[in-house]
């Protein structure tokens, strides 16, 4: 427990996300990630240890590249943190070693980007090992990447036997999932959404056990249209996983889930904010239009199951919100969430697209809990072990 430990004098290595969402012009559009890291390291600090912090950040390939460099972080994380950065221009070697040594307390130093190492996503034995040689305490707060057998989050913990543990944030993330999979208060309502069912189909048959409803939105919904014998004109389809949508419907019915799938739809010729909108019935796109947003009348019945619950589950945008034509669904089902929260619901929203709507709309505040994790959350759902925690349990 992070609480009982003696981090006086100590080199704490700390595993966190910092995978933000950059500009063009490299500025961080979304710190969610960052803030929530914040209690763990402030501990860490205030109880005299010297943090070093490691994470990944995008999906660089061969090596360094300045877009994807941790040195973009810097100035931000001063102004959360209110202390000195020093940032180390790799997240190994001499170098590296000798800045963490001689790092003092009420000092963050930040590694470079680990993934410009292949090995770390390779879960490499002798990177991890060369990582750990950097801090005499391991503290795994990066939920979001606990999902992966990475050198950094995973495979490093053995060289911590006696001094491993979880952040806030990991302990936070575990507690509410926890709270929604084990003992949720019903009604249970999951609202999914996003592009493609093929990332969810696990995680919807396992929340079978658990909810009572089951909102379905965003692109993946126009699949299980199809499924239904509906024209979808030229929306997202995923062709191979008809049959398999086919058997969640027939699934829900046996088990005694409500899905809800939406009535009608925001359509336009292209994907753009600037073609022609109309409302169109779900089951009758026309050729050449693509649904791109829930229509009102679905709006308004997701609205009523949603308000109507008592534990509630988002993961994926009902539409493309990121376009204002397109964001009426993903906003509206947001409001009628706070709404229930106000209302004395619990809820849980999770995966960068949801989160990025809460923020976007407001409502951050107005919800039970944001969760870091999209791809960590959805296996955590459907069951799987996730090996950065196993590998802090065991």
């Amino acid at each position: 427990m992070i609480e009982t430990i003696d981090f006086q004098d100590k080199k704490v290595l700390i595993r966190v996300d910092f995978n933000v969402p950059l500009n063009e012009a490299l500025e961080i559009t979304d710190d969610t990630r960052m803030r929530a890291a914040l209690p763990t390291i402030r501990h860490v600090l205030e109880a005299g240890g010297k943090a070093i912090l490691m994470s990944h950040l995008g999906r660089p390939e061969n090596g360094y590249q300045d877009r994807f460099s941790l040195s973009h972080l810097v100035s931000h994380l001063q102004k959360l943190t209110g202390v000195a950065v020093t940032f180390a221009n790799n997240c190994i070697g001499p170098e590296t070693q000798e800045i963490c040594a001689n790092s003092s307390v009420n000092e963050i130093v930040l590694l470079e980007n680990l993934r410009f190492h292949k090995e770390e996503q390779q879960g490499d034995q002798e990177f991890a090992k060369a990582l750990s040689t950097l801090g005499e305490i391991y503290i795994n707060d990066a939920f979001g990447t606990a999902h992966r057998a990475h050198a950094s989050t995973a495979v490093i913990a053995q060289y911590f036997s006696q001094s491993k543990m979880f952040g806030y944030l990991m302990r936070q993330e575990l507690e509410n999932l926890e709270r929604v999979l084990d003992n949720p208060v019903h009604p249970v309502t999951a609202i999914l959404g996003g592009a493609k069912i093929a990332g969810k189909i696990e995680t919807i048959k396992r929340l079978m056990s658990v909810v009572d409803n089951i909102v379905i939105g965003g692109g993946m919904s126009y699949t299980f249209i199809k499924a239904k014998g509906g024209a979808v004109g030229n929306s997202l389809v995923d062709s191979e996983k008809i049959p398999v949508a086919k058997e969640i419907i027939d699934t829900a019915e046996e088990q005694n889930v409500t899905l809800h799938f939406p009535v009608d739809s925001l359509i336009s010729q292209e994907f753009s904010n600037e073609g022609p909108v109309e409302t169109s019935d779900i089951y009758n796109i026309p050729d050449g239009w693509i649904g791109l947003d829930i229509g009102a009348e679905s709006l308004q019945r997701f609205k009523e199951v949603i308000r109507g619950s008592k534990t509630i589950l988002w993961n994926g945008p009902m539409g493309v919100f990121e376009m204002s034509n397109f964001q009426t669904g993903s906003k509206g089902v947001a409001d009628a969430i706070a709404d229930a929260t106000a209302n004395g619901a619990y809820s849980l929203i999770g995966g960068g697209d949801s989160v990025a709507a809460i923020n976007q709309f407001g409502l951050s505040d107005q919800v039970s809990y944001l969760s870091t994790g999209g791809g960590a959350l959805l296996e955590y759902v459907e069951g799987k072990s996730l090996p950065g925690v196993e590998s802090i349990l065991h």
